[in-house]
């Protein structure tokens, strides 16, 4: 059950293993492709160990994970990964290397874990972006999230203050319910006209 294996037209997901340790730093290394992530860009191999042994490996040890590398059928070699968090939130985070932005990966991606959340039985998932990333939202808005409301946050580790549009999508016909932890956290929150 913990992180099955998922195929798309283009795309196979499957659990990181101690061999992606290279693709893993290349997605990592990348400046801009972690400008809106809550980490620094990894500088060597060692710090990129640390960062699966702390963010992936941890997850696998869990009854039920969701803890995705994303590879391209035709050499499965790994571009970028996708989470569901198991925590109350459920949030759905992703990042792909920056060659392959702009090509509908992310979104192809999502569909397929989102379907398989949806299947074992998880209720709803949030997700969130930087209102400066607003192609991130573009993928949640793709697959269906709905946008809630938007709340500041002094982001760590990089300590500067973000504001965050939270979408949520629920997989339970519970339309109505809207996960409120961030807003309720926040001493500045709002909904964003359209």
């Amino acid at each position: 059950m913990n992180t099955p294996t998922l195929e798309t037209e283009r795309l196979i997901l499957r659990k990181f293993t101690e061999q992606d340790m290279e693709a893993l730093f290349l997605i990592l290394k990348d400046e801009e492709g972690n400008q809106f992530l809550p980490w620094y860009p990894v500088k060597s191999i060692e710090e990129t160990v640390k960062f699966y042994e702390e963010r992936y490996a941890l997850k696998y040890a869990q009854p039920q994970a969701y803890a995705y590398v994303i590879c391209l059928k035709e050499d499965h070699f790994p571009i970028g990964y996708m989470t569901v968090d198991m925590e109350e939130q459920h949030d759905f985070g992703y990042g792909l290397r920056r060659e392959f932005w702009h090509q509908g990966i992310a979104t192809e991606a999502a569909k397929a874990v989102i379907e398989q959340v949806k299947k074992d039985g998880l209720p709803y998932i949030t997700a969130t972006h930087d209102r400066n990333n607003p192609r991130s939202g573009g993928v949640m808005q793709k697959v269906g999230m709905k946008y809630q409301y938007s709340y500041e946050e002094q982001w760590q580790p990089k300590n500067f203050l973000v504001t965050f549009r939270m979408y949520q999508l629920n997989l339970d016909r519970e339309e109505s319910r809207v996960y409120k932890k961030y807003w309720d956290n926040s001493a500045v929150h709002f909904i964003e006209a359209d």
